[in-house]
């Protein structure tokens, strides 16, 4: 099969489309004909080396497609159904273990995957879309839900909406009924974002975030901060949250040792939640809001396979708004 694999650590440069050997569904799994990968910030983390994984590797957490073959045991799939992978695989100590982090990944033709982690595409959505929402929907809806316990009506703040994580956050705060301020450099991100159902939205490069969310929730605050920025906005995640609010951090793009601050979170009463991927009770969850439409994945640019060191560039470099979903021919 076709693949696009790393041998070394480094730039898009070390992105190689070339033959592999086909996978083979093991017991209990389901090998998938591919027809879209999504690309996260994870893929960047890894080709950079951080963390290093054993080489070489096929990147890709996010996959759809059709089921090509049944392994021993698997029922309740038909080959050719349409369906789409859930990246978090559960090991047996445990742990969640990462399609494309911790094995081969969806940026190729085939993949084989536990039957477990196999859903059937909603009706509404194309192999694009369907790609597009898995890891970030995940992530954030164990953000909001499972670790911030978010209630109908809060205020939440998510900084840069053009990133999949916001983006997914947004359509699942809006489902649930709660109200969003987003931040972005960009006027044109923003833009789009109040078309998507943003209530407030602050370009945290000219204005004041902690005023304007002050204004916003008159004088409340926000009750959720949705931050994977780290240094470059955690002093101002601790001085718009409101009192008794909670911050919840799955990254740190910018850093990951802001200064602490610790009076605003004895001051305030503040709850500091840390929070990775998400379980099957998180997947399946918000599968279900994305299968009734109450919150949709944002595709910002479709690329072939082949230009994947094209859609990393623009991944990169902080350009789009949504996820960059690779085609695979």
């Amino acid at each position: 099969m076709k693949a696009v694999r790393i041998h070394e650590d480094g730039g898009p440069d070390v992105l190689v489309l070339e033959d592999v050997p086909d996978p083979v569904a093991g017991d209990g799994e389901v090998l998938i004909r591919l027809r879209a990968s999504a690309l996260n910030h994870l893929d960047v983390w890894i080709r950079k080396g951080l963390p290093s994984v054993p080489k070489p590797r096929i990147l890709g957490a996010d996959g759809a497609g059709v089921v090509k073959a049944l392994g021993a045991g698997v029922s309740g799939f038909e080959p050719g159904q349409r369906v789409v992978i859930n990246p978090g695989v559960m090991a047996a100590n445990g742990a969640i273990h990462v399609v494309g982090e911790h094995g081969d990944g969806t940026n190729a033709e085939l993949i084989a995957v536990p039957a477990t982690n196999v859903y059937p595409i909603p009706d509404n959505l194309s192999y694009e879309e369907a790609a597009a929402f898995p890891l970030v929907f995940e992530t954030a809806y164990r953000m909001l839900v499972t670790r911030a316990r978010l209630v109908e009506g809060e205020w939440v703040l998510l900084w840069g909406i053009g990133s999949g994580v916001s983006t997914a956050g947004l359509a699942i705060a809006k489902a649930l009924g709660a109200r969003t301020i987003v931040t972005s450099s960009s006027d044109a991100k923003l833009e789009r974002a109040r078309e998507l159902g943003a209530d407030v939205t602050v370009n945290h490069a000219d204005d004041d975030v902690k005023a304007a969310v002050k204004e916003a929730t008159g004088g409340h605050g926000a009750d959720v901060v949705v931050d994977h920025v780290g240094e470059a906005t955690w002093r101002l995640s601790l001085e718009a949250a409101a009192r008794e609010g909670r911050i919840v951090v799955c990254g740190a793009t910018s850093g990951p040792n802001p200064p602490a601050a610790l009076h605003r979170v004895w001051w305030k009463q503040l709850s500091i939640l840390g929070s990775s991927m998400g379980d099957k009770a998180d997947f399946e969850a918000v599968y279900d809001l994305v299968a009734s439409g109450r919150a949709l994945p944002v595709v910002d640019e479709v690329v072939p396979l082949g230009e994947i060191r094209r859609a990393h560039e623009r991944l990169e470099a902080g350009e789009q708004l949504g996820k960059i979903v690779l085609t695979i021919p």
